[in-house]
């Protein structure tokens, strides 16, 4: 169980895919939530990534189905990065 979960939105300007989607996501705004577990024995505040999850489909978007999925972060920055390219 998370400690925390913290939610952003993300933007892609173009489509895009990551592993464990099916197919080719449309462009938009999507809700991103990361939970992350309190780090224990520190003397400060600190919080791990534990897992992370996209909300579908896109902020907005007409449709009667909506799931979470699990993903990876790191290849979530990279198809921002990708996608910043080619914008």
């Amino acid at each position: 169980m998370p400690d925390r979960t913290k939610r952003s939105i993300v933007h892609f300007a173009s489509p895009f895919t990551l592993t464990g989607l099916e197919g080719i996501q449309p462009p938009g705004d999507y809700a991103v939530d990361d939970d992350e577990e309190l780090m224990e024995g520190l003397s400060w505040l600190g919080y791990r990534r534990i897992a992370t999850f996209i909300h579908l489909p896109a902020i907005g978007a007409d449709s009667p189905t909506r799931q979470m999925v699990q993903i990876d972060h790191t290849e979530l920055d990279a198809a921002q990065e990708r996608d910043g390219l080619s914008a």
